[in-house]
């Protein structure tokens, strides 16, 4: 990221959080998103890219994890959590402007 350790000498003096704060966003401001990607994939780095509703559902990690699923031709969230012993089941897809009140008064019931 082009910063020292020296950088990083007063982490936990948090009277100099500000000014490092401003520091790292001046450094990720040189760098798209995806070049960061690419720079920390496969590193010990502890990282996640922020996605957006398209992109989530096709990222290899969500895919992996098995995060969406699609159910009656509707791609949406997994249940979670999930148990070892007690599996969950995902119900009908909502569609917008569905009936909120059907749909309520099902879970409530439930």
């Amino acid at each position: 990221m082009g910063l020292e350790e020296s950088d990083f000498a007063d982490q936990n003096n948090r009277q100099k959080w500000p000014a490092l704060k401003l520091k790292l966003a001046a450094v990720v401001k040189t760098k798209s998103r995806d070049q960061w990607c690419e720079i920390m994939e496969g590193s010990d780095v502890c990282f996640a890219p922020v996605l957006d509703y398209l992109e989530a559902p096709a990222h290899a990690h969500m895919q992996a994890r098995e995060v969406y699923l699609e159910v009656d031709g509707k791609l949406q969230p997994a249940p979670s959590p999930r148990f070892s012993r007690t599996p969950s089941e995902a119900g009908e897809a909502f569609t917008k402007g569905g009936d909120i009140n059907a749909i309520m008064q099902d879970w409530s019931s439930a």
